[in-house]
């Protein structure tokens, strides 16, 4: 148990150690991608299965599509590969990524069988790896093509119907964005105000998923003044959130929210798995506030 205890702390250390220092030469890597790479707008996914990966394994991936350039964000690992009557490439470097859960080991269960209580749970972190499919060869044609990119107009028409289906209390005008909590509703300037028009989704996705937090969601610690480190993990949720919400929808904006890189920065140098868990909680407004758009449809 000590050496899983070790593997894991050596996995958060890794990830966290390659988000600082993106976030020390001014990148955002949640943002990135499309500045440089040639491919899609869109979630990294498993080919074989269609899954789309969430939490860390997103930055992970789309960092490793900017780093080498790939135009795809399919991926799958060796074995799958190989099921599929195809192989990875000879002299390729596959991509760890991580699989996080708890589960309860016989002897607790028991133990708490007797004791009347219940069983604790243990954490768990295991590691993957992962080749981008244009790793790979002889792969069937269906694991190789890109899903089709989504127009840009049908995308906003998307996002739209996403804040139109939130039923949030969602104001447009003043001369600045932000989610009040304590009185609930989002507001967003007009799009006249944005040189780049299509960045007032992301504005407006971002203050969307601080909305997600309130404690009739998914109730997120929000009491954070300005400046704090409970300020600033949420700040860093809501950005990741628009981020995987926009390459959800196929939206590719240009904004950049760096006002608190180094506030982002002190939280993730104290606390190795602060990043971890920003991006599982970012997936899981994503998913809320997907989840409210399809129920719409």
């Amino acid at each position: 148990m000590r050496a899983e205890k070790i593997e894991r702390q050596s996995l958060y250390s890794e990830v966290t150690d390659r988000i600082i220092a993106e976030l020390e030469e001014g990148r955002l890597p949640w943002v990135q991608p499309w500045d440089s790479a040639a491919c899609g707008c869109t979630m990294p996914q498993n080919a074989g299965t269609g899954r789309k990966y969430s939490g860390i394994n997103v930055l992970i991936l789309w960092a490793e599509v900017v780093h080498r350039g790939f135009a795809s964000q399919r991926w799958l690992t060796y074995r799958q590969a190989a099921a599929a009557g195809g192989n990875v490439c000879r002299g390729e470097k596959g991509t760890i990524i991580c699989y996080a859960d708890r589960f309860t080991p016989k002897a607790e269960a028991e133990a708490a069988r007797g004791e009347d209580r219940e069983a604790r749970q243990v954490a768990f972190l295991k590691r993957f790896t992962v080749f981008n499919v244009e790793q790979c060869e002889g792969l069937p044609e269906a694991f190789t093509p890109e899903a089709v990119a989504v127009d840009p107009v049908l995308a906003i028409d998307e996002a739209d119907a996403l804040i139109a289906a939130s039923d949030a209390s969602f104001q447009i005008g003043g001369g600045e964005a932000f989610y009040s909590p304590s009185h609930d509703f989002v507001q967003v300037p007009p799009q006249a105000a944005f040189p780049e028009p299509i960045n007032w989704y992301r504005t407006a996705l971002h203050e969307l998923g601080h909305w997600t937090g309130h404690g009739t969601r998914l109730d997120r610690d929000q009491k954070g003044g300005f400046g704090s480190e409970a300020y600033a993990k949420e700040e860093l949720v809501a950005e990741m959130a628009a981020a995987f919400t926009c390459a959800s929808l196929g939206i590719a904006p240009t904004v950049r929210h760096s006002d608190y890189i180094a506030s982002w920065l002190s939280v993730l140098r104290g606390d190795d798995k602060a990043v971890f868990r920003a991006a599982s909680q970012a997936s899981k407004a994503t998913d809320f506030l997907l989840a409210l758009a399809e129920a719409e449809q």
